[in-house]
């Protein structure tokens, strides 16, 4: 069965890998770790004596003629071995239970952190409920993996040794061979089986994380889905997944039932195989009656581990099933990386260069070609030109979500690919033209602009964009939860929230990507003079649509099909009378037309 995935690629990790890529968290607290182990080690000893003092608690009551007193320190012997496998036991689990959650949180971090610094690619390909689904399901894994391989395999194994040695010792070899060919062949089987099994758990977890990706997907996407009436189709979509998902979960029950079946067929020949025997002893005079608890009591206490350890090792291959896509998601190359050792950008003017300039999101489809421009410092440079000439590519290489194909961009004369990214991001202030807010407050996501920032200033900065008389006219004021995504604000004032979020960052470097296109033309007036304020003695780029919001840019590039076709400032572009007054001439008449004043609106970005 081949099945198609839709989140980051299948890891061909091996578990032994994925065991050793643990190995680290563990020794952090490795004073714990070992001190775990001797615990499981004291417990096991334990649980292997308490048979022995029963046999000679038999043996010795079974006497003739009988005893006259109990055996006193035989029964508060084995009553304290039995307090002390207990014992062991639950000091052992708490002791490693920080080791366990210290590991996952180590991980879960580490795997949070890589997202982050994974490129914007990958972001734009991923499916978010998948990702969420598949760090879930691996965090998980991981607690499961530590506590049942470490705690229930070892111990196990130790344990069956333990019994068959003291047998081998004590009794006919042929008791040490029916073990030892018992649990090979009952070993043996639960491989074969539980690997066969595998791929039902792989398909359940695929069909899982694609049926999470469709519900977040099409949940977060609400209003769209109503728009259309599209809410059974929708249903249908992620019921397709459903279905997958249902057919191997059956597939997974019944082979289980099968796996379960055979186990306790084998462990039940072994068991009356080594009863017969015990039998045959007590009646030939070769054993007592306490020989015969003794081996029944070994056999009670193998029987539960052993049949246990079926279960712990189906388990441990569905946690390393769970593990695989989150550890892949560790193995995605980090295709934009600071080079060892790059130093931090120093911003002295904030000029910024592009030279030469080719790029292309993949190699059959170039989107700029030859792109070379000035932004001297303190300077406003606008980009127009129609949809899909490249004109965001510029901020997404500016800001180094990508790197450039060919030559270079510089700030200060220094090339951005040699410099550390987050001090390049912390220069460089946008507002987008689709504001995406947190599902927090308004205060943190203007705040969000620079993290602790004193309250004061975040309310400054929401004067400066003109929303806060909004604010405060809400019942909640600052502290008004935005939704998802800031659904519950109009797109004016999801994108005036970004603008103050800019205004407190306070960088030297802006970006406005058609910063004022949700905006109202009242509104767009008042914030184009603050924008202009906050512009002056900034470097300060401009993809504009609205030409009216650009015409007093110090100069104003023109692209098309990736290349710039013209450049210049408003007055010289017109009077060249070819693409930018072309474009002029038409939004000029589309205004008219709607009956707005063709007045120019006050323009960004005007030097002081």
């Amino acid at each position: 069965m081949r099945v198609h995935h839709t989140g980051p690629p299948p890891s061909n990790r091996k578990d032994w890998k994925t065991i050793r890529t643990l190995l680290p968290y563990l020794w952090e607290f490795k004073g714990r770790v070992i001190a775990a182990l001797i615990l499981l080690v004291g417990a096991k000893l334990a649980n292997v004596a308490i048979p022995l003092v029963l046999k000679h608690i038999v043996d010795s009551l079974n006497r003739q003629p009988p005893l006259l007193v109990l055996p006193v320190a035989l029964l508060i012997g084995y009553g304290v071995l039995r307090l002390a496998s207990t014992s062991f036991g639950e000091l052992r689990d708490a002791v490693f239970a920080k080791v366990t959650q210290r590991a996952i949180r180590r991980v879960a971090l580490q795997v949070f952190r890589h997202l982050h610094s994974l490129a914007l690619r990958f972001h734009l390909e991923r499916q978010t409920g998948g990702v969420s689904r598949d760090i879930e399901r691996g965090t998980r894994g991981i607690s499961f993996l530590l506590n049942f391989m470490l705690f229930n395999i070892l111990p196990t194994l130790v344990e069956i040794g333990l019994v068959a040695a003291i047998l081998l010792a004590k009794y006919d070899i042929w008791f040490s061979v029916i073990i030892f060919a018992t649990l090979v062949v009952y070993v043996a089987f639960t491989l074969v089986i539980t690997e066969w099994r595998m791929i039902f758990r792989r398909t359940m977890n695929q069909m899982d994380s694609q049926a999470n990706t469709r519900a977040i997907d099409s949940l977060i996407n609400y209003e769209t889905v109503k728009y259309f009436g599209n809410e059974e189709y929708e249903s249908r979509r992620y019921d397709e997944n459903l279905q997958g998902w249902e057919q191997a979960a059956v597939r997974n029950q019944t082979s289980l039932a099968a796996l379960n079946a055979g186990q306790s067929t084998i462990i039940a020949i072994g068991v009356t195989l080594l009863m017969l025997l015990a039998a045959q002893g007590v009646v030939k005079g070769t054993m007592t009656i306490g020989d015969l608890v003794l081996v029944n009591a070994y056999l009670l206490q193998l029987y539960t581990p052993l049949h246990f350890l079926g279960f712990v090792y189906r388990e441990i291959r569905h946690s390393l099933a769970d593990m695989e896509r989150m550890f892949s998601l560790l193995e995605q190359h980090t295709e934009i990386a600071d080079r060892p050792g790059a130093p931090d950008l120093t911003v002295r003017h904030g000029a910024v260069r592009f030279e030469h300039v080719d790029f292309g999101y993949d190699a059959n489809r170039q989107i700029l070609f030859d792109v070379s421009f000035d932004i001297p410092a303190g300077h406003t440079v606008a980009v127009v030109g129609t949809s899909g000439a490249g004109k965001s590519t510029l901020s997404r290489l500016l800001f180094r979500f990508y790197d450039v194909a060919g030559g270079r961009i510089t700030i200060d004369g220094q090339d951005i690919r040699d410099v550390a990214q987050k001090s390049l991001r912390a220069v460089i202030g946008i507002v987008p033209q689709d504001t995406v807010l947190f599902n927090d407050t308004i205060y943190y996501n203007i705040a969000y602009g620079r993290p602790g920032a004193a309250r004061d200033e975040i309310i400054q900065a929401a004067r400066h964009a003109h929303i806060h008389a909004f604010i405060e006219s809400l019942p909640d004021k600052y502290d008004t939860l935005v939704g998802e995504r800031g659904l519950k604000l109009s797109g004016g004032e999801k994108q005036r929230v970004a603008i103050a979020r800019t205004i407190l960052k306070d960088p030297p470097i802006l970006m406005f990507d058609e910063a004022t296109s949700a905006l109202d033309s009242k509104s767009e007036k008042a914030i184009q003079e603050e924008l202009r304020h906050i512009a002056q003695n900034r470097t300060t780029l401009v993809i504009a649509h609205r030409l009216s919001t650009i015409v007093d840019a110090d100069e104003i590039l023109v692209m098309e099909g990736g290349r710039i076709v013209e450049r210049g400032s408003h007055r010289e572009l017109l009077a060249l009378n070819a693409a930018y007054a072309n474009m002029w001439a038409l939004q000029q008449r589309e205004e008219a037309e709607r009956g707005v004043s063709a007045e120019p609106l006050q323009a960004l970005g005007a030097s002081a």
